[in-house]
Formats: C-alpha cells, sequence, structure tokens
C-alpha cells in the first residue's frame, strides 16, 4: 500500500463532451434573432446530443431546456453542462463567420457576457483573440481541456473585471505576466497541471482581493519573497505543490490569519519554520514535504486549534523524533503523515494525546522498539502505517482491539469532512475524505517476531494487512476467516509454518493474497478466491503442494482428519485425492457453497 504521496498524474476526463455555462445579458428579449443564434450555435457542434431538436420543438426560447430568461424575457442564462456536446473552441468562436453566431458568440456585441465555463472536455488549440474583446467578464473557466499557448498580458489581462480564472489541467506554458496586477478584482486563480515556468512576478502582490491561488503541478521556480502575500488578507487556499521553488518561507505569509489550506510540498524548500507559523490560526490543512530542519521546534510551535491535517513527509531528515516534546493546538488533528524521514527513536508517547487522530503514517523511518500498549486507546484510528521501520518485539495484543477495526458500526463515529484540499495516495487515486481511505494494519519490514496474535480474528472490520517481511513464526491463525471484509492480506516473507487455514475460503472479498517466502506446507485450499490468486502468492514454499506448483498432491500427503483443520464455528473442511484432483470433504454444516463432490 502506498503512503499519502503527491502525484501530478492527471486525472481521467470523463466522458461529458463539450460543457458550456454562459451568463448573458443582452438589449433585447427573446426574438427570433436570439432564437436562430444559439440554433445556429449548436449547428456548429461535432455533436449537439439531441439538444437541437428539443429546442426547435418549442417556439419560446426562454422555454428551452438549459436557457434562464429574466422576468422582461431577456436570455440571462445559458446551461448546458454535462450534456454529451462536442466541439472545438477555434471553431466556434473564431473559424465562424456566419454573421448570427457571430453576434451570439466572435463576443465584442455581447458586452454584458459575465460567466463563460467550458471545462472537461477535449477542446484543444489556443483561447481565441476574439475572447478578449467580453471586457465584462467575471469568470472564465476551461478547466481539464487540451488548450495551450501563452498567457500573453495584452490579452487575457485586458479582462479587468475577472473574479475567477479557472485554466487549469491544461498545456499552457510560460510564465505569469507582470500584468497580472491589471486583474484587482481576481478572487481565484487555478493555473494546476499546467507546464508553466518562471518566477512569480511582484505584481501579484497587487491583486489584493485573492482568496485561492492554485499554482500546483508546474515549473515555477525562484523564491517567494517577491510576492507580499500580506497584501492577501482574505487568502483562503495556498496550492504550491510539486513545483520547483527554493529558498526559506517568506514570513510574509504568516500574517493571512484566513488560511485554511496551506501546501508547500514537492519543492526545494529549505531551513527551519517560524513560530509565525503559529499565527495562522484559521490553519486546517498543512502540508511541507520539502527540506526543512528542526522537527523538535516545527511539533513546539502552537499550531491552529483547527488543524485537521498535518503531511510533515520528507522533512527533518535523519533526526531523531522527539518523545517529550510538548505539543499545543493538535488536539483535532485527524491525520498525521510523517512518512519517509528516516527519523530514528521510537514512536513517541505524545502520539498517544492525539485524541482524534483517524490515519497516522510513520512509515519510511528508522524508528525502534516495539509497538506501544496504549496504541488502542486511539478510540477514532482506523489507519495505521508503520511499515518500513526498525521495530521489534512480538506484536501486541493491544493492537488487535483497536475500537475503529473492531466492528463495522465504529464507522458512523468517524468525521466525515472532506480534505481542504485533495490528498493524492497514489498516482491515480484522489482522495477528498479521509474515510476513503481502507480500514488497514501495515507492518511490514520490520523486525517483528513470535506469532501471528490469534486475537487478530477480533478485527472484524479490517480490510487490508499486511505484516510481511518480518520474523513471524508459528501457524496462520485459524481466527483470520472471521475477518470476512478483508481485501487484502500479505503474509509474505516470513518464517509461517503449518498449512493455510481451509476456512480462509470463506473471505470472499480477498483479491489480493500472498504467502510466499515462509516455510508452509501442505495443500493449497482450492475453493473461494483462492482459485485467482496466481502461482506466485504461494511460492517459496517448498513444502506445499498445488495445482500449479512443482509440488503435486497426492493423498499420502493430505492425510486423514484429524478434527482441527480447517475449523469454522463447527465445520470441519479437509482435501482429500480423488482420481488425481483435489476435492474437499465437509463434515457438520457445510462452509462453503462451492464443493463440487462430497466423499461419503
Amino acid at each position: 500500500m502506498q503512503p499519502l504521496q503527491f502525484t501530478c498524474k492527471k486525472l481521467p476526463i470523463p466522458l461529458l463532451g463539450f460543457a458550456v455555462l454562459l451568463l448573458i445579458s443582452l438589449a433585447s428579449s427573446c426574438t427570433e434573432q436570439e432564437k436562430n443564434s444559439l440554433l445556429q450555435f449548436l449547428a456548429g457542434l461535432l455533436q449537439d446530443a439531441g439538444l437541437a431538436k428539443l429546442w426547435q420543438e418549442g417556439k419560446d426560447c426562454c422555454e428551452w431546456e438549459g436557457i434562464v430568461c429574466s422576468g422582461n424575457r431577456t436570455v440571462i442564462e445559458v446551461s448546458l453542462e454535462h450534456r454529451g456536446l462536442e466541439g472545438s473552441i477555434t471553431h466556434l468562436l473564431s473559424n465562424r463567420t456566419d454573421s448570427s453566431v457571430l453576434q451570439y458568440f466572435g463576443l465584442g456585441n455581447c458586452s454584458k457576457l459575465r460567466v463563460l465555463k467550458a471545462g472537461y472536455n477535449y477542446l484543444s488549440g489556443t483561447l481565441p483573440d476574439e475572447l478578449f474583446n467580453a471586457t465584462s467578464l467575471e469568470h472564465l473557466s476551461f478547466p481539464r481541456n487540451g488548450l495551450q499557448g501563452m498567457l500573453d498580458g495584452t490579452h487575457i489581462f485586458k479582462l479587468s473585471n475577472l473574479a475567477i480564472l479557472d485554466l487549469g489541467e491544461n498545456k499552457f506554458s510560460g510564465m505569469i505576466s507582470d500584468s497580472i496586477d491589471q486583474l484587482k478584482r481576481l478572487q481565484e486563480l487555478h493555473l494546476d497541471y499546467n507546464n508553466m515556468s518562471g518566477e512569480l512576478p511582484s505584481t501579484l502582490s497587487n491583486c489584493t482581493n485573492l482568496i485561492t491561488l492554485d499554482l500546483k503541478c508546474n515549473n515555477f521556480s525562484g523564491e517567494l519573497h517577491k510576492v507580499g502575500f500580506s497584501n492577501f488578507p482574505n487568502l483562503k487556499t495556498l496550492d504550491l505543490l510539486l513545483n520547483d521553488f527554493s529558498g526559506t518561507i517568506p514570513e510574509s505569509i504568516y500574517p493571512c490569519r484566513n488560511l485554511i489550506a496551506l501546501r508547500l510540498s514537492g519543492n526545494k524548500f529549505h531551513g527551519q519554520l517560524s513560530k509565525g507559523l503559529g499565527n495562522l490560526k484559521s490553519l486546517s490543512f498543512l502540508s511541507l514535504g520539502n527540506s526543512f530542519s528542526n522537527i523538535t521546534n516545527t511539533l513546539q510551535i502552537r499550531s491552529s486549534k483547527n488543524l485537521t491535517t498535518l503531511l510533515l513527509g520528507m522533512n527533518f531528515m535523519n533526526e531523531t523524533m522527539p518523545d517529550n516534546a510538548r505539543i499545543d493546538g493538535f488536539e483535532n488533528l485527524r491525520v498525521l503523515d510523517m512518512y519517509g524521514s528516516l527519523l530514528s527513536g521510537e514512536i513517541p508517547l505524545w502520539i498517544s494525546e492525539l485524541a482524534n487522530l483517524e490515519m497516522l503514517s510513520l512509515q519510511g523511518n528508522r524508528l525502534s522498539g516495539s509497538i506501544p500498549a496504549w496504541i488502542n486507546t486511539l478510540e477514532y484510528l482506523f489507519y495505521l502505517d508503520i511499515s518500513n521501520n526498525n521495530l521489534t518485539g512480538e506484536i501486541p495484543t493491544t493492537l488487535m482491539a483497536m475500537p475503529m477495526l473492531t466492528s463495522e458500526k465504529t464507522v458512523a463515529h468517524l468525521d466525515k469532512r472532506v480534505f481542504d484540499l485533495p490528498v493524492y495516495h497514489s498516482p491515480s487515486l484522489e482522495l477528498r475524505v479521509p474515510i476513503a481511505l481502507p480500514k488497514a494494519l501495515y507492518l511490514s519490514r520490520n523486525k517483528f517476531t513470535g506469532v501471528i496474535p490469534p486475537e487478530i480474528g477480533q478485527l472484524e472490520a479490517l480490510i487490508s494487512l499486511n505484516i510481511s517481511f518480518n520474523n513471524l513464526t508459528g501457524p496462520i491463525p485459524r481466527s483470520i476467516c472471521n475477518l470476512t471484509n478483508l481485501e487484502q492480506l500479505d503474509l509474505s516473507n516470513n518464517n509461517l509454518r503449518g498449512e493455510i487455514p481451509a476456512a480462509l475460503e470463506n473471505l470472499h472479498f480477498l483479491s489480493d493474497f500472498d504467502i510466499s517466502n515462509n516455510d508452509m506446507e501442505g495443500p493449497i485450499p482450492t475453493g473461494g478466491q483462492f482459485f485467482t490468486f496466481p502461482n506466485s502468492s504461494f511460492a517459496g514454499n517448498p513444502r506445499m503442494c498445488g495445482p500449479g506448483l512443482n509440488h503435486h498432491c497426492t493423498s499420502v500427503e493430505v492425510g486423514p482428519p484429524t478434527g482441527s483443520r480447517g475449523l469454522c464455528g463447527s465445520n470441519i473442511v479437509f482435501p482429500v485425492s480423488f482420481n488425481g484432483t483435489i476435492q474437499i470433504l465437509r463434515l457438520g454444516k457445510p462452509c462453503f457453497s462451492n464443493v463440487s463432490w462430497i466423499e461419503e
């Protein structure tokens, strides 16, 4: 399972076709000229999804689907989102010379055009020059298309009334022009997922109404000190994820008291975080993965009491995890991620004070010692990743009593609020709510010894369990058959012995199973999900037999029933050899519905 991480890979574009929302205020009421303009607009599309036919059935365009008129019968809104319409922006806005279409769209005569949305499509080419004659535009939105070109200051920045500019997830390149300061009313600037570069211009400081600045996943570089962030008293979201920014964090960010979400991860920032961070009293989401230093100082900064998500991974490299740090302002923390920092020390006691914690990731460090007994006092914790460390000792039975994993009913008690910014859990998985993550225990690649506790069967809500690459011994507990919600089970690369409990066939949701490189023996179960698992799931167990393996089972190897193999409640199930084929013998109430033959 991947740690919480970040990626610039775009999510797939939904097959929604061309979606457009126009708010238009025209001087006249809905006349034949307006009607014809709308119909000719649709006629210019490659695919109108039958909308033109619907419109032709009505005489008054104010009654058409997707059309809204004011009280005096003037068209003020054309809303055609998600209707499967397709077309080219160049074809629609530039190449058409028909006078009625130009009057409707080309745009100099549409002086009251305020909102233009055409996102989540397959539009390509550059933004046509005619678009920038609509100087009344307040909202221009073309996200997730294939548009390209440079944001020339003599064009787009003529739209001085813009409050929202969203050109994210396209192919725009070049720098942000110094003319950005002409957009003095700008509240939201979305240029994420493009190929833009260069430093941020100092003139951006003059856009004093900014609420959202989203520049993630570009090639912006340089330091941030040129921008006076203190000029943005209303700033709520600053997302600079995965660029090439460097230097230290400017002090001008810390007076932004309305800032809710701050993401600086994936850049080249360095140095220590200033105590000014404690001034961000509204902060709820903080992501800092860079090359910052002094973890003790960072944790001692009195943080916002609103903080729910703290992502500190890939910082404080090779430092020691503070054990006795005094932490304030973390009482509402729900997500704590400190992965990949090579931190030494033990799992610190102060984590036990995070009473509302739901997700904890400490993977990819050098933590030693044992899993603390207090782990099950975190009554809301449902996701624990402590893999890739140097943890030792036995897996404690207290871990098998985590409240959120012992019953599905406990899910109702989890916080369902969304992340203030999406979190990327893998290159193709975008998370917007914490509970979208599986209920999971990741304990792999440590130095755990002893047996897998039989009490593991108590974790009935568990979906993913990985204890691979440890030094565990003994059998696979038959109580694992109680984990009926389990989808992933990885016990590979240990020293486990005995047979695979046939009762594991009862885990009908199990899609990933790996028991390779142990000392298992006996036949592989053939029912349930087991026929879907590749041979590699069982490799490295020379005494194991079954279809697909080099070692085929015989009736002698199967042996007589012992009364203990494959217990599932009052049932006893075991395989026998019949005409060279492994079959299932069952006694008592059947565990399975897919048994093809029963030996008398």
